[in-house]
């Protein structure tokens, strides 16, 4: 037991050796370097074969490549960028109640065994009662319940994704990262998931509910993020302590 709370003791204390390095300083944005949509962009673009045969129809401005006036800017390609457009409203309120009851009663008597009752009944004390009530039982149980959930959420963000993947079947995996720093708190919008490139709207924006496997997530870290949780020690009792 000694050398399990040692073990906390020291772990705890390295963690916060490491939080004290951030004291009046502001949180670090993460780095470009090495990234999944950095790579993606690294990547070579996709040639135009058809136009590098024919410079006429390279130059021509009702072609379907990016560079006509008419082409189709929409992402569909490793390392293209599109919006993701977050807007989240919902509210939920679930009420439930449950009542239960039950109740017994059993009731056994032996007024007449051989005489055994009523020689018994003779030999206890007056006032005590005779044999021959027997046995007698009583039940009640009863049980109340009830519970509620009660939920709303708003979230209204726009991110820029990079497709960083391109699936088989034309499906493109996207991934996007933004973190916006104001004094000492840093915000961070994170997704990820799957997108058709048909879904893309002309604007190259996609709503998240048209991407699948998403994975939102928006939070922050600082100051502000650091005083509205509990601390180690805290967090620690809680899991350990079982009352």
């Amino acid at each position: 037991m000694k050398t399990l709370l040692l073990s906390v003791f020291v772990a705890l204390s390295f963690s916060a050796c490491g939080r004290l390095a951030d004291v009046g300083q502001a949180p670090a944005l993460t780095p470009l370097v090495e990234s999944n949509e950095t790579i993606a962009m690294s990547a070579p673009p996709e040639i135009d074969i058809l136009a590098d045969r024919d410079p006429l129809r390279a130059a021509s401005l009702w072609t379907g490549s990016r560079q006509s006036l008419l082409g189709d800017r929409r992402a569909g390609n490793r390392g293209d960028i599109l919006t993701v457009v977050v807007e989240i409203d919902e509210s939920a309120e679930i009420n439930n109640a449950t009542n239960r009851s039950r109740s017994g009663s059993e009731s056994f008597k032996v007024p007449e065994l051989f005489g055994l009752p009523q020689v018994l009944d003779e030999r206890l004390a007056e006032g005590s009662g005779g044999f021959s009530n027997g046995v007698s039982a009583n039940t009640q149980s009863e049980s109340d319940g009830s519970g509620g959930v009660r939920r709303k959420e708003r979230l209204a963000v726009r991110v820029a994704a990079t497709v960083i993947d391109v699936q088989p079947n034309g499906v493109l995996r996207i991934e996007g990262r933004q973190e916006v720093r104001v004094n000492f708190e840093l915000r961070e919008m994170l997704v990820t998931g799957y997108v058709r490139p048909e879904d893309i709207s002309r604007q190259n924006e996609i709503t998240y509910d048209k991407i699948a496997a998403a994975r939102i997530s928006y939070g922050g870290r600082g100051q502000i993020t650091d005083m509205q949780q509990p601390r180690y020690g805290q967090q620690v009792a809680d899991i350990l302590l079982p009352f």
